[in-house]
């Protein structure tokens, strides 16, 4: 990435007013400017190959690419790339996932303008970002018990309103199967039944309605 005195930054958002108020928040600091901006994860991957910047601000959740999947692609390609997750969404799931996939901060966008700046001066200069009470989401997670692939495809049809017959048919698997599979995800989520399951399921971020 550069190593000018300016800090380089791309920001990727799928709301236009969002990323115009990100860009004049950071324009107005002499030592930062905003070199993109992108709309999805694609025109994020785009930017970040034409452009290079020194931090990236990227929002999960955004059409035709999603941003865990936008981080994981940019930093297979550019080893020291330096991304901030900047999102609304503080499930324990999406931090985990955010941070695994390579970025390096995790801010969320009810943060003061000052906390931002702060957030990007940090990872530019090597360091992580995550605030106190993201990183105790993080340990929470961390101490949860993982749910398998399948388990993640049965809840997200769960999710969808799917019954058990539903499910079998959609996987095809037997329901007994099915059944054994919803058991151990009430068990790993701590609850008792369905509805709870994906309750407890979007609020963490695993699945999203």
């Amino acid at each position: 990435m550069s190593q000018s005195a300016t800090i380089r930054v791309l920001i990727v958002d799928d709301h236009s007013i969002v990323r115009q108020g990100l860009a004049t928040i950071i324009n107005r600091d002499p030592e930062m400017t905003v070199v993109a901006q992108a709309e999805n994860g694609q025109q994020a991957i785009a930017h970040f190959r034409e452009h290079q910047p020194d931090v990236t601000l990227m929002d999960l959740r955004m059409p035709q690419l999603a941003g865990v999947e936008a981080i994981s692609a940019i930093c297979a390609e550019f080893k020291p790339a330096r991304i901030i997750v900047l999102t609304t969404y503080d499930g324990d799931e999406d931090i985990y996932r955010g941070l695994h996939s390579g970025a390096q901060g995790y801010l969320l966008k009810d943060a003061k303008p000052s906390e931002l700046l702060n957030a990007i001066r940090t990872v530019h200069h090597g360091q992580q970002y995550i605030p106190p009470d993201v990183g105790a989401k993080l340990v929470q997670r961390l101490s949860n018990p993982e749910l398998s692939e399948r388990e993640l495809e049965v809840l997200g049809l769960m999710a969808q309103g799917m019954s058990n017959p539903d499910i079998a048919t959609a996987l095809t698997i037997g329901e007994s199967t099915v059944k054994s599979h919803v058991n151990r995800i009430l068990s790993k989520l701590g609850v008792s039944d369905r509805t709870q399951a994906v309750i407890v399921a979007v609020k963490r971020g695993i699945v999203s309605l």
